[in-house]
């Protein structure tokens, strides 16, 4: 791993942590190329401004859950080959229900150089303190269609509200919003704005 890049969960306390392309409970199918251990990994800077948005939500009687952080990018490769694969049914109604594969990129859902890659974007939700039960937030991580935008239509009240919990959380912590998927964040200031690293998640 690069020096300044870190497991989240070592210097982020009280996080819960699902990294989705170690999995087999991704839009591929299958777990993705360089993601090799269940873990969750970013720059020390992302996990600081992180560890501001715990306690920010803490504040709320929220915990924070992370389903992804740096990506290599073999990985992102991995996604544009998937991509132009013949379509077979396995993931098409969880993930992209109105779109054909193909058509992720265009669409704003996968990029072919990701800001995941430079080590400071996060995909997350949030969970009840509580309960330890997720935060409704009308659709699932990873659910490529206009549902997922900030301001979607479609969804109720409460959902909507509790986008507007998290977007506020992350913008309090120094993150900006991505606008076609409300998990998705990247911090304001980027220690590697323009390097896209490939090391692997072991």
């Amino acid at each position: 791993m690069k020096s300044d890049f870190v497991f989240v969960d070592e210097l982020v306390s009280g996080i819960r942590w699902d990294a989705k392309y170690a999995t087999w409970d991704n839009f591929t199918g299958k777990p993705v190329d360089g993601y090799a251990a269940n873990r969750i990994v970013g720059t020390r800077a992302l996990c600081a401004a992180l560890e501001k948005a715990r306690e920010n939500a803490a504040s709320l009687g929220f915990g924070l859950l992370l389903w992804d952080g740096y990506r290599p990018q073999c990985a992102v490769d991995c996604f544009l080959r998937w991509s132009k694969q013949p379509e077979d049914g396995r993931t098409k109604q969880k993930h992209y229900p109105n779109i054909d594969r193909s058509e992720i990129i265009e669409k704003g859902y996968v990029a072919a150089k990701s800001g995941h890659s430079r080590g400071s974007a996060i995909d997350l939700t949030l969970y009840h303190l509580a309960s330890g039960t997720l935060v409704p937030m009308g659709g699932d991580f990873d659910l490529m269609d206009s549902v997922s935008h900030h301001g979607a239509h479609g969804i109720s009240q409460a959902e909507a509200r509790n986008r507007q919990y998290l977007c506020s959380i992350m913008e309090a912590s120094g993150f900006v919003s991505y606008a076609c998927e409300w998990w998705h964040y990247s911090l304001k200031h980027e220690p590697y704005p323009n390097t896209y690293f490939d090391f692997l998640i072991a």
